[in-house]
């Protein structure tokens, strides 16, 4: 570790990262470069940064030794995401003194110490930025302070929506009630009620005597309109009576609503798009079977019924996940138990769909320690993650699953040779229904939804899963569960 900040590196590198953002680059790739050249620079073993969203935090970037916390959740009630955004906005604290089982894990592993960091915007905290370093000489006052402009920057690229939040709801403040204010004729606002600064975030002081931050419909209208950080809102107006010509406006947060709309919207066009394929398919053979039996041999025959058959599992498949999405029940609800990681991912393999199942490569040690968890819904996350390895990869190529265990976690990796993922698409991937081709011209088919059910099941057992591209290309899928 160097005595003090190497500035020198600290500015080249900072250079660097403001030619990929003039470039057009954003979001993850952008702010996972930015950490690679602070962690020398500050001689920090490995640095991460936590987003911050109203249901608690992710780990989204690491380098160094935190790199395998990458998806790692930190639920709004963990003691340790109460201890990060409480306290000044950038000080030293010792990770044995921060409560929760990440902190143990990351002790375990020799860091020690820490710098952390919150991002903020207008007060609201976006994410928290983590320097992590081993026991030793005393940390510089410099490093600190590096950390702390880092996080700001941090801050600016979330403030301009450029690729981030990468969670997409961010850090917004719940509407208590309706927000009101009052607009002259010019539209600038003459009163602005409390609930209109909770739900724009503008406080009064900055929406006296300037123009309403938002269309103003027709007296009597409704318009749904969508603010520059995503969310909805409602508005309505109306006349005030006198000689003023005011007017008032109230108007309230509708985002979970939208939200609502779109999966629905979303659901009904994946469902239409999704089985029209394997419906024709049944369809057109069993027409075939029925118009043409006398004049088909027995081969023909048959190999229209195992058509038939494969496309009827995939349909059953389809609509089991479609059911399950849509109804919000999640698969792997049993109580937590331990269970033989690596016997079930032998049982699991056994059950795949045939053209996947081949192609799988298992390397699983013998002494490998036991999970906790839900032993059957395990079936389930290696079904979804080789099947989306194995569409993403030409059809003759390996997909290697392999595991391993530390004093705290038991893991498996899914790993393919294929197109890869690309790093801004490593979170986005396990939204639901989300798709990184769209339209009618999409190579790869799916719904969009194994991946997400994927993060469901496994963070319901207390576990987290993450992507990242594979070094030579392709996609590694890493699931990590507690260890019994």
């Amino acid at each position: 570790m160097p005595e003090q900040t190497d500035f020198a590196a600290l500015i080249a590198g900072h250079t660097s990262v403001i030619k990929m953002i003039n470039c057009g680059e954003s979001g993850l790739p952008v702010l996972t470069r930015l950490l690679r050249v602070v962690q020398p620079a500050i001689g920090a073993a490995s640095l991460a940064f936590v987003e911050f969203a109203p249901t608690g935090g992710r780990v989204i970037a690491a380098t160094g030794g935190a790199e395998w916390t990458i998806g790692r959740p930190l639920p709004a009630t963990d003691p340790a995401t109460v201890c990060l955004l409480s306290g000044p906005p950038v000080r030293e604290v010792s990770v044995d003194r921060i409560p929760g089982a990440l902190a143990g894990e990351v002790a375990g592993r020799g860091l020690r110490r820490m710098i952390v960091a919150r991002a903020e915007i207008g007060g609201l905290t976006v994410g928290s930025l983590h320097a992590l370093y081993p026991d030793g000489d005393p940390l510089d006052s410099s490093q600190a302070a590096v950390l702390g402009y880092v996080a700001s920057c941090i801050a600016h690229m979330y403030g301009d929506q450029t690729g981030l939040p990468v969670h997409g709801d961010g850090p917004v403040v719940a509407a208590l009630a309706d927000g009101l204010a009052v607009v002259d004729r010019e539209h600038h606002v003459r009163l602005w009620n409390p609930a209109a600064a909770l739900v724009t975030g503008r406080p009064t002081g900055e929406a006296i005597n300037r123009p309403l931050p938002f269309p103003l419909p027709e007296s009597g209208q409704v318009l749904d309109h969508r603010l520059p950080d995503g969310r909805w809102l409602r508005i309505t107006s109306g006349e005030l009576p006198g000689p003023g010509a005011l007017r008032v406006v109230t108007f309230r947060d509708i985002t979970d609503q939208q939200r609502r709309d779109l999966d629905r919207d979303l659901f009904v066009a994946v469902t239409s798009h999704e089985l029209r394929t394997p419906v024709t398919v049944i369809k057109g053979y069993a027409d075939t079977l029925t118009d043409h039996w006398n004049s088909l041999g027995d081969d023909d025959r048959r190999q229209a019924a195992r058509i038939i058959g494969q496309r009827a599992n995939e349909l059953a498949r389809l609509v089991d996940r479609l059911l399950t999405a849509a109804t919000e029940h999640r698969p792997g609800n049993e109580p937590a138990a331990p269970f033989d990681l690596a016997d079930a991912l032998r049982a699991a393999v056994v059950d795949l769909p045939a053209d996947v199942r081949h192609r799988i490569v298992l390397d699983l040690p013998d002494d490998l320690a036991k999970a906790l968890g839900d032993r059957h819904s395990l079936a389930t996350v290696l079904t979804e993650l080789s099947t989306n390895a194995g569409k993403y990869s030409l059809p003759d190529t390996p997909i290697e699953v392999t595991a391993e265990a530390n004093e705290r976690t038991v893991s498996f990796r899914v790993a393919d040779r294929g197109i890869g993922i690309r790093p801004e698409h490593v979170e986005r991937a396990f939204d639901r229904f989300w798709q990184g081709e769209s339209g009618d011209r999409r190579r790869y088919p799916g719904a969009g939804l194994g991946l997400y059910l994927v993060r469901q099941i496994v963070e319901q057992q207390n576990g987290w899963v993450s992507l990242r591209p594979r070094t030579g290309g392709g996609t590694v899928a890493e699931v990590r569960l507690p260890r019994a």
